[in-house]
């Protein structure tokens, strides 16, 4: 019989997902409280940007990042409105979001055990289990929709193998709110659903899915003017820069970062081995790892800039060839007839204990990379903080502040900003050309904004302070870096309304 053909018939050997099951719930709940302590300090400046976009949404300032702008400067409506409603039971978002992150790797961890238990390879739910929660790229995005996001795709999959494909549309209604690219996952269960069903079409779950997603869409497109962010342009003005390389070009960096550790090439080896027994052996996980390969097309095919969390949803299409790699190891057994029985019960203890071994050496490898990891946060946190409180109480509530980095000091301020990096106001990001730095952009939303109030980070912008700054505004506070532990000053200027 062809190995694919038996695998297909095989007994499933992980359960689908019981309420019962007490230890789903102590492994959610200890992974959660786990991975929530130890990195409750976690922060970076990107999702602030959607904080706040919660932030007034709960305080009925509307959908918006600055009052009475309709700009669609998030990526994740879905997590906006989320983190929205709770914020009326833990105020505190940027802490609230790194719970609900880790929570979502826990999920996330389950439905991977899920999806082996469907497609018959333990190994890979092992790895799932283990391997997913922790690892140190996914666990970089804590913080933002990243792992929710993730969470809803994997529990797509896990839904489908099972046959559940209403839920399984659900699930990927969720993940397309939280983040336009569910639709991936959407188009690949669609195709693989219309080629093994004959073209008999999922009218229940389409509908669903439409149900779920369409509100959204019609909102969007009456409120802001178009459902897509405004962000992916300006992601992809940044990622034609020169100076800013993009998604495909930086992903060997990304790489890189792990290069120095054995248990990363240990890692890898096994998932190149585990490339090839989907070919030869486990056909139906091509439909899984389609997803992060489309991923990465199209990605790359928007020329955006390469943000390390867009690399996020590669990491489950590495660790389900990982588990296949590791799942090799119990061929073995399979082949071992002629030999002695003390040498074949031997070998079967050895080769039982193998996948073990392999998954137990590389959970350690990847908790030693976040023990790391937890103790390097991000530098900018705090003085960005200090300034945005700076700014809540020293300026008078209709000022504008201009920066290049809006997310932590705009969370932490109410007034008006206005983003060099063209996240926020669209004429700013179409400043950005491949010939262009993001000096040239300051100056012009300096020259087109006017904002009262400047924040920048000193030397960076030569020309703008040697020209427009120093003859129109002056020094309010200076924010020493050693104070905060960054590696830079930065400088808040008061400037002359022209």
């Amino acid at each position: 019989m062809h190995p694919s053909t038996s695998q297909a018939t095989r007994v499933p050997l992980t359960p689908g997902f019981n309420p019962r099951h007490g230890w789903y719930w102590l492994y959610i709940g200890l992974v959660t409280g786990l991975l929530f302590v130890a990195f409750y300090s976690w922060h970076y400046d990107d999702p602030f940007i959607t904080y706040r976009y919660a932030d007034n949404l709960a305080h009925g300032l509307g959908f918006v990042y600055n009052e009475g702008e309709r700009v669609l400067s998030t990526t994740t409506p879905l997590f906006a409105i989320l983190l929205a409603i709770l914020s009326h039971f833990w105020g505190d978002l940027p802490h609230l979001a790194n719970l609900i992150g880790a929570f979502s790797l826990a999920v996330g961890g389950v439905f991977f055990w899920q999806l082996a238990g469907s497609w018959a390879v333990p190994a890979v739910g092992w790895a799932g289990l283990f391997l997913y929660p922790t690892s140190p790229l996914l666990l970089t995005t804590l913080g933002s929709e990243m792992p929710l996001f993730l969470a809803f795709c994997l529990g797509s999959f896990a839904l489908y193998a099972r046959r559940s494909f209403v839920l399984a549309a659900a699930f990927a209604g969720l993940a397309t709110l939280t983040r336009p690219d569910g639709l991936l996952v959407v188009f690949l269960l669609v195709a693989d659903y219309l080629i093994k069903e004959r073209g008999r079409p999922p009218w229940k779950a389409a509908l669903l899915f439409l149900g779920l997603t369409l509100p959204w869409v019609v909102f969007a497109w009456s409120y802001f003017g178009s459902p897509l962010p405004a962000t992916l342009a300006a992601k992809q003005h940044q990622g034609s820069m020169l100076i800013s390389p993009p998604f495909a070009t930086r992903l060997p960096v990304i790489l890189s970062s792990y290069a120095s550790h054995w248990y990363y090439w240990l890692a890898a080896l096994l998932a190149v081995a585990g490339v090839g027994a989907m070919v030869v052996r486990y056909r139906r996980w091509a439909l899984f790892i389609l997803w992060p390969v489309a991923h990465f097309a199209v990605y790359t095919a928007l020329g955006v800039s390469g943000y390390y969390w867009y690399y996020a949803p590669l990491v489950p299409g590495f660790i389900a060839c990982l588990g296949l790699g590791i799942a090799l190891t119990e061929a073995p057994l399979k082949h071992a007839g002629g030999q002695t029985e003390s040498w074949l019960t031997w070998t079967r203890r050895c080769f039982v204990l193998l996948p073990v071994l392999l998954i137990a050496v590389l959970a350690a490898g990847q908790l030693s990379s976040l023990w790391h990891l937890r103790r390097q946060p991000d530098s900018r946190y705090l003085i960005y903080r200090a300034i945005g409180e700076w700014l809540q109480g020293h300026t008078p509530p209709a000022a504008r502040v201009g920066t290049l980095e809006a997310g932590i000091i705009g969370y932490n301020t109410s007034r008006s900003m206005v983003d060099f990096a063209g996240l926020i106001q669209p004429q700013v990001a179409a400043q950005l050309k491949p010939s262009s730095t993001y000096a040239d952009a300051a100056l012009f939303a300096v020259q087109a904004y006017r904002p009262q109030y400047l924040v920048l980070l000193d030397g960076m912008f030569p020309e703008l302070e040697g020209d427009y700054v120093s003859q129109s505004c002056q020094v309010s506070r200076h924010f020493k870096g050693k104070d905060y532990g960054f590696s830079g000053d930065l400088t808040i200027y008061t400037c002359e309304a022209q």
